[in-house]
């Protein structure tokens, strides 16, 4: 598929997924969707408003009692032939990807789609898979079983980095397990969630079960989290906005999954492979510019390796092609958009005034001046304290320190609310072992950053939030788990009785 792939046309009927067709919105207010390499707008549509996400709602509660009542293999059917759907569509995807985020082609085409292509074909036999705990007379006098039931209406807010990964990571594990979604992508991407979900119409999936808002956050977001028929509430974004939603859903006593912000350490010990962590770093700091809450942001290099592993990143960093998303050979595209390109701006701008930016540190000139680029850009001299080291920056920017012991080392790279991700590297068993256990992340890489599978969690500690996506602990965040006891001894009296009535 070539460029000439018109949104305005594909979703000319609204940019409002609901019960199985597209409709517009009734907001008042129009969004563009911007291809942050060019300036143009690709797609522009008005916003969701509250009686959208009604409407989502209520087409996702009258498709649960059907949903949930399909067996398991109903849903892992349908599933799997929504998988081999995507997968067909794969170059649409990739194209609409890297048109509403900038991405070069190649990351949408190795990386985004065929991750959720992947990640769909995983739910769909996880779907087979919800078991509870096997039945035994625990009191002696009972059988005791668990069963792992539905939630009901799930409202999730995606971000805006991985648009068509995030709304994979919602919408699956849930209706796996028998719920019923109702997904708001960010307002700025939403072309590959609405592509997503008429996927999943074309294979099969009822009306009602993947429903698509766009709108901003503070209406149609919040409004969805409030919303009294939305039983759970899954988020993945800022901490900032994090904490808004668990206000939100607190108020109504919602279950509450967070995927939140994200400053990942990479601790580099004396006896690592330095090419290795010097090609991990770049890799791990500039996937996606940057935009990433697992990123490589903090480097921190045992001081027999720093200088040449300053030499190392910087020398490759240097090496790393900007340019047209579409061009197979460009390795950086650009930031989403020319604010989030000055935000990035301003924080190396500012750290100029305490350390040293060895390459990098600006916007490029020529031919991609229209567009939101920004160049590799690496950073020492920063103190532990400092902005630049503290803050999720969310672009293609990594900062280095140096450390002397592991004991040190560890403790810099634990100094952060953030606990998302992590990365050790090193050729010592022990060490790693000890960077395994002591790093407080909810992943942790040995000798690699970034790699993630369907079949394995991610989710954070601390202000990364809690829950997690992905693999079938996802299911711990869709399903209520219900306890049933039966009485095995046919006894009219009880012994237990006495304690409220009688004698022995």
């Amino acid at each position: 598929m070539g460029n000439g792939f018109q949104m305005q046309d594909r979703f000319a009927d609204g940019a409002q997924y609901i019960g199985g067709r597209l409709r517009p919105g009734t907001s008042g207010r129009h969004q563009e969707v911007v291809n942050p390499a060019t300036g143009e707008t690709v797609y522009r549509y008005e916003l969701a408003g509250t009686d959208e996400v009604d409407a989502a709602v209520a087409a996702a509660r009258e498709a649960f009692p059907g949903w949930s009542g399909a067996t398991p293999a109903e849903r892992s059917d349908l599933l799997h032939r929504f998988a081999a759907v995507l997968a067909g569509q794969a170059e649409d995807f990739a194209h609409a990807e890297s048109l509403q985020c900038g991405k070069p082609v190649k990351l949408s085409t190795e990386f985004d789609v065929p991750g959720t292509v992947d990640n769909t074909a995983f739910f769909a036999g996880a779907a087979r898979h919800l078991e509870g705990k096997s039945a035994a007379e625990y009191s002696g006098d009972h059988t005791s079983y668990v069963r792992r039931e539905p939630l009901g209406v799930v409202g999730s807010i995606a971000p805006w980095n991985y648009p068509l990964q995030m709304a994979a990571w919602k919408i699956l594990p849930a209706v796996a397990a028998g719920n019923t979604v109702v997904l708001k992508p960010a307002e700025i991407t939403p072309l590959t969630s609405l592509m997503f979900a008429q996927a999943a119409t074309e294979a099969g999936l009822p009306d009602g079960v993947i429903n698509i808002v766009s709108g901003a956050g503070r209406d149609a977001g919040e409004h969805l989290v409030g919303h009294p028929d939305v039983v759970m509430t899954s988020f993945t974004g800022s901490t900032a906005v994090g904490r808004r939603v668990a206000e939100l859903a607190a108020s109504t006593v919602k279950r509450l999954h967070l995927e939140l912000g994200g400053k990942a350490p990479f601790l580099v010990f004396d006896d690592a492979d330095l090419g290795a962590a010097v090609n991990g770093a770049v890799a791990g700091a500039l996937i996606n510019t940057g935009q990433d809450c697992t990123a490589a942001t903090r480097a921190y290099v045992q001081r027999p390796l720093y200088d040449a592993f300053v030499a190392g990143v910087a020398g490759l960093m240097e090496t790393v092609r900007l340019g047209d998303p579409f061009d197979p050979s460009t390795d950086l595209g650009p930031l989403i958009s020319h604010q989030q390109r000055d935000r990035v701006a301003g924080f190396v701008d500012r750290a100029r005034a305490y350390a040293t930016v060895v390459t990098g540190g600006e916007a490029p000139g020529g031919a991609l001046a229209e567009g939101a680029y920004y160049r590799p850009t690496l950073i020492t001299g920063a103190a532990q304290d400092s902005e630049i080291v503290t803050s999720e920056i969310f672009g293609p920017v990594l900062v280095v320190l140096p450390f002397d012991t592991d004991d040190e080392g560890i403790r810099l790279a634990n100094d952060t609310p953030y606990g998302l991700a992590a990365s050790a590297w090193s050729r010592d068993l022990y060490r790693a072992n000890r960077a395994t256990r002591e790093l407080r992340a909810g992943c942790v890489w040995i000798n690699d950053h970034i790699p993630i599978i369907s079949e394995m969690p991610h989710g954070g500690y601390k202000a990364s939030g809690f829950g997690k996506d992905m693999s079938s602990y996802s299911f711990d965040e869709y399903t209520q788990v219900k306890h049933v006891m039966y009485d095995n001894t046919a006894v009219a009296a009880k012994d237990w009785h006495r304690t409220v009535f009688g004698d022995r």
